[in-house]
């Protein structure tokens, strides 16, 4: 959920002018997810910002195409981040809705099934105050993930499948910002692509090294074409363990595991 509306939120912000707003709501609402009216989550981000074109509105989900070239030029980013929204919504049954008209602003939202419990009363849900909500329980607390990477169809494949493993994630798409967002949520593991912009992925692990607080993080480092000598470098910089692409999403998940379970003491 953080992920998500951190990358509506970034979006929004971006594409919203100095002076404008950005605003972030949670409402208990009556929605429409798969033909059935059910209780849901509405998580809505207004901004009042450029807007979105209809015709370009269903373009905003699918990686890889660029809805203005104008704009990603004056913009700067992947085009990963909606991408991620739809996914990562979707993977938790709820549905994404939006929007907008062009100079005026944008709202997304984000409606995700909620579950009252026994003896609670969906007609009255509308008006109710989310405090009132009955408390969900605590979430489990899997390990925190942070991809590192900027290629959509690698990070977009591998958020899916480490999130249907369980694993909570983080995504970054270059060095400097993998080092702040690694230093503000303090992840269990970080993946790494050496296919940074610049060729940064060899200095990126450096840096996390080099910071006393990430120093003992377990990494994973990716290279494309892998030989003996990427595999050297990437360990003499820092990394714990070296995959090849094409990203094998097993092995990848062998090689999380593997770095996440702690290795029991000998015994004399």
């Amino acid at each position: 959920m953080r992920q998500i509306l951190i990358n509506l939120l970034t979006n929004a912000v971006k594409f919203t002018p100095e002076g404008g707003r950005v605003s972030l709501t949670a409402t208990p609402e009556l929605g429409q997810i798969g033909g059935a009216t059910q209780p849901v989550l509405r998580f809505a981000v207004r901004d009042t910002g450029i807007g979105i074109a209809p015709d370009d509105r269903q373009k905003l989900f699918q990686p890889f195409i660029q809805i203005d070239s104008a704009l990603n030029r004056q913009y700067q980013g992947t085009g990963l981040g909606l991408t991620l929204v739809k996914q990562i919504t979707e993977l938790h049954g709820g549905q994404v809705g939006l929007s907008s008209e062009v100079g005026v602003g944008s709202c997304f939202t984000i409606d995700l099934p909620y579950n009252l419990g026994e003896g609670s009363d969906p007609a009255g849900l509308q008006a109710a105050a989310l405090t009132e909500l009955p408390a969900a329980p605590p979430p489990q607390q899997w390990p925190l993930i942070l991809l590192v990477g900027h290629q959509e169809a690698t990070m977009s494949t591998a958020v899916n499948y480490l999130s249907a493993k369980g694993y909570r994630l983080r995504v970054a798409c270059q060095g400097e910002a993998a080092l702040a967002l690694a230093l503000a949520e303090k992840p269990d593991l970080i993946v790494i692509d050496m296919q940074l912009p610049g060729g940064d992925g060899l200095g990126a692990i450096r840096r996390i090294r080099d910071d006393p607080h990430l120093a003992a993080c377990p990494l994973i480092a990716l290279t494309a074409l892998p030989t003996a000598g990427d595999r050297d470098r990437c360990l003499a910089a820092g990394a714990n363990q070296h995959l090849g692409k094409p990203l094998k999403l097993k092995q990848l998940a062998a090689a999380i595991q593997q770095l996440l379970t702690p290795v029991a003491p000998s015994i004399p």
